[in-house]
């Protein structure tokens, strides 16, 4: 692994874990991570799965399989480290055009792979597969970093891993820069909100029968908190996403007086994906809300780009959402008609 990448990067696999929630050390409030400087390099370490990359010199040539990733690189003025990525239809921050499509990030082609000569593969394991999938390309001699900012439990602690990106690319003092800025201005946003709950607030559609709400420990569910809305489910730490049933979540949410991430572009179309989107307070009173604002026809969404970097604009939007606030004041949400 030293003499494939060229002796810039080390890594090393252990057992190691840090609790979810924890800040890590030298982290304000990411868990994920640890990033340790040295005279001559810069240490990272990704926790679960542990795995440590030494950086004595910018890498040059990254591959990403997921979009939140361009967001972090641009947000640091970075997107020139960018060589290969998978479904480029899904990107909405502009590229130079000349990157290596890898193909579909499920399964991405390993000859596209191997041709992009890349230092480091940025990947994310949600699962079983991913994991299978980062395996077979490391057999090839294709090293795999996962960017696991998705496990934290927090927004500030999800944008914190753009220091990850920094550090990678010799832009550590760039990416603190950012993170500093957009913690000062969601800081100063939350501490704007009045303790009393304004509003009642729901999210998620039906999928067959069943009803995902985040839980607690979602980094939604910390949006909705600090935005001062009311939302029943803060007690509850679930690790995942909470299913319901939907009559457990009528019960639960018809009174809502707001409803944000349906999946529907209007509200005849949420109505024709399912009748009983209809049953709900926020539905009749027309304070329905999507994430598709910046979403561009081919299905490329700034949400999953520019929204992980910048928390406060998202809790921006809640907040506004809230008070009723007029659309064109919204960064990512888009009020269905």
């Amino acid at each position: 692994m030293i003499f494939i990448l060229c002796s810039l990067v080390f890594v090393g696999c252990a057992q190691q874990s840090t609790e979810l929630g924890t800040p890590a050390p030298g982290n304000k409030y990411a868990a994920g991570f640890q990033i340790t400087q040295t005279d001559s390099s810069v240490i990272v370490e990704v926790l679960q799965p542990y795995q440590r990359v030494e950086v004595k010199q910018p890498l040059m040539r990254l591959g990403t399989m997921c979009t939140v990733q361009v967001g972090f690189l641009y947000a640091i003025d970075a997107l020139d480290h960018l060589v290969a990525v998978c479904n480029p239809e899904l990107i909405y921050t502009p590229l130079k055009g000349d990157e290596i499509d890898m193909g579909d990030s499920m399964q991405p082609i390993a000859e596209r792979v191997m041709q992009a000569d890349l230092d480091v593969l940025l990947a994310v394991n949600y699962g079983q597969y991913d994991n299978l999938e980062a395996t077979r390309l490391e057999k090839l001699g294709v090293f795999t970093l996962y960017i696991n900012e998705w496990q934290e439990i927090s927004p500030l602690a999800r944008a914190e891993w753009i220091r990850v990106l920094g550090a990678l690319t010799g832009k550590l003092h760039e990416a603190d820069s950012v993170f500093n800025e957009v913690e000062e201005k969601y800081i100063n946003l939350k501490s704007q909100i009045t303790n009393h709950k304004s509003s009642k607030i729901m999210s998620g559609n039906n999928f067959r029968g069943t009803w995902y709400v985040p839980s607690g420990k979602n980094y939604l569910a910390y949006l909705f908190k600090d935005a001062g809305a009311e939302y029943p489910y803060y007690n509850d730490l679930s690790a995942t996403s909470l299913p319901l049933t939907i009559e457990q979540t009528v019960r639960t949410f018809s009174d809502a007086d707001v409803w944000v991430g349906a999946g529907g572009n209007s509200l005849a179309e949420l109505a024709e994906l399912d009748s009983k989107h209809t049953w709900f307070k926020a539905f009749k009173n027309g304070r329905v809300y999507n994430w598709r604002k910046q979403q561009l026809p081919g299905g490329a969404n700034n949400f999953w780009e520019r929204g992980v970097v910048h928390p406060e604009e998202m809790l921006e939007d809640i907040i506004l959402i809230l008070d009723n606030a007029p659309d064109s004041l919204l960064h990512f949400a888009q009020r269905l008609y």
